[in-house]
């Protein structure tokens, strides 16, 4: 298993890419936010080598126009993943399964070459999930034993905590299969 970290807004720019083969960094949030480290985030990632995901955290409503603006933040390199990060918003709502699956194939519309995923925790996964849509693979957050996640469904990615930062496993074989997976190479 591969070892990864997904950094937003509330980490340093220059975080430690020793031992890490993968990042996800945290773009856009519904229709106006854009992280201000995403630039400097994302270069300490390409220069350590790092194969590069970038999220967005979804909100309800207006699905087109947040796929739209995503994808307009979010760099765009050939092997770069990409994630609709699904949970509950600030306010204690959240987008209904039909928007998620509707956000996910709207971002693999604008961007065709790229692997689009989804990122849900595993009570999101396990009861508010009706559909088990994932565009091209699960990333789930359940803080438990990296790479055991307490769900029967395939995953790619699993965040097993939070503490000090978002560590993650990645269910590839090595640093090339992910990026062959990814599409960068």
């Amino acid at each position: 298993m591969l070892r990864g970290i997904d950094v937003s807004a509330y980490q340093s720019s220059s975080y430690d890419t020793d031992g890490l083969s993968f990042v996800f960094i945290k773009a856009t949030e519904g229709r106006s936010y854009t992280s201000p480290r995403l630039a400097a985030q994302t270069k300490t990632a390409r220069d350590a080598g790092l194969v590069v995901g970038f999220y967005h955290f979804l909100w309800p409503g207006n699905l087109t126009a947040q796929a739209e603006y995503f994808v307009s933040k979010a760099p765009e390199k050939r092997g770069d993943i990409l994630a609709v990060d699904w949970e509950t918003t600030g306010e204690g709502t959240h987008a209904s399964n039909a928007e998620k699956d509707r956000f996910i194939r709207k971002v693999k519309e604008l961007r065709p070459q790229h692997r689009v995923i989804l990122y849900a925790n595993r009570h999101f996964w396990l009861n508010v999930d009706t559909t088990s849509y994932a565009g091209d693979g699960l990333w789930i957050a359940d803080y438990v034993t990296a790479g055991e996640p307490r769900i029967r469904a395939k995953w790619r990615f699993h965040q097993y905590t939070d503490d000090p930062l978002d560590k993650n496993v990645a269910d590839f074989s090595s640093r090339s299969a992910l990026r062959e997976w990814a599409g960068a190479d």
